[in-house]
């Protein structure tokens, strides 16, 4: 993996007028160049030819300019690292360009928002556990395959928006469902309400909830909506018998009780600060995707160490940035914003690798 030695090194070469945002059209991308260019900063979108109508369709949120990839999967193995480096690109990474880009990412020359060993961390389900568990958050129990004897999720390595998990009741239903065993998680299946609360930490800005040497910022709350689990109701209903999926097809936003919101902001300053003593921090956006039960505890099952789509709800600003800023800010526009300022105060080693 490339040292952050050396990423501090090609970013202190950068011309800090010249900076500009890359991502994959995909996820969130709509998002991050709209709020880029309200910040002024310009914009690279890393696209195959035929989604570059999609994005040319929306005129307030298309980049600057494209790089063009026959294949998402083959691009950051194949050499953009050269064209975006002309270009003073800083890569911001979300669901899709993780998922694709695979152990590549880790090798890129490309200045990334964030730590790029946070998405490590996330990526090993053990390791994401870890984590949490080093943050003192409430987490549903992990259960061996052949302990299963109760409601249980079974989840995949990597960001696959759900795709693929499944429920199982015994061993006996996990053999017969699992054929790919590599890197599964067994989860007890927790029952509440499922609440998403979106996280930006910055390392220097004092603006907000006090977390390590910087500050947390709530940026947003959504709950996913899932393929036919959400609905599955209607077909058992009608007499089907439907096996559930929980492939991830939409977000929906909510608001909280203003009670609640500081544990929620506390859980985040939690997991910013276990991040810095074991892999040297997570700054820029960030989600951790709780289950709310029914005596208002909030249970942890998985952390996302950058933008999430669930941000997709509020280009315009949430219900909670509409009382930390002045102007609409979207999670998009803040990571901008952060980038900007830190070029300013030459400090984007602080939130790059």
């Amino acid at each position: 993996m490339i040292t952050k030695e050396k990423i501090n090194e090609i970013v202190k070469g950068y011309d800090s007028k010249k900076i500009k945002i890359a991502t994959l059209c995909s996820h969130c991308a709509l998002q991050l160049f709209h709020g880029a260019r309200a910040e002024g900063i310009k914009t690279i979108g890393i696209c195959t030819p035929e989604r570059k109508k999609v994005y040319d369709s929306f005129s307030q949120a298309a980049p600057d300019e494209y790089l063009l990839v026959d294949d998402p999967k083959e691009a950051f193995a194949g050499g953009v690292d050269e064209e975006l480096l002309k270009k003073n690109a800083i890569l911001v990474p979300h669901g899709s360009l993780v998922e694709y880009s695979g152990n590549a990412l880790m090798e890129i020359k490309v200045p990334i928002v964030g730590n790029r060993n946070s998405l490590l961390w996330e990526r090993d389900r053990q390791k994401m556990f870890e984590w949490m568990k080093e943050a003192k958050l409430q987490l549903p129990k992990i259960i061996k395959p052949e302990e299963i004897d109760r409601p249980c999720i079974v989840k995949f390595p990597g960001a696959k928006g759900g795709r693929g998990y499944m429920a199982v009741n015994s061993y006996e239903e996990f053999e017969r469902k699992v054929k790919d065993r590599e890197g599964v998680m067994v989860q007890e299946y927790l029952a509440g309400i499922r609440i998403y609360p979106h996280y930006f930490y910055s390392p220097i800005s004092k603006e907000g909830y006090r977390a390590s040497e910087g500050s947390v910022e709530l940026m947003g709350v959504d709950r996913r909506y899932e393929s036919n689990v959400d609905e599955i109701y209607r077909p058992l209903s009608a007499g089907m018998s439907i096996q559930p999926s929980f492939t991830v097809v939409g977000n929906e936003p909510i608001v909280l009780r203003e009670s609640l919101l500081g544990e929620i902001l506390e859980i985040g300053k939690n997991v910013v600060e276990a991040a810095e003593r074991m892999f040297g921090g997570i700054p820029g956006p960030f989600c951790i995707e709780t289950v709310c039960d029914e005596n208002l505890q909030f249970y942890a099952f998985e952390i996302s160490s950058r933008i999430v789509a669930g941000t997709n709800l509020y280009p315009r600003g949430s219900p909670y940035s509409v009382y930390a800023y002045k102007e609409e800010m979207s999670m998009g526009r803040r990571i901008a914003r952060e980038i900007k300022l830190a070029a300013k105060e030459k400090k984007l080693h602080k939130i790059v690798y």
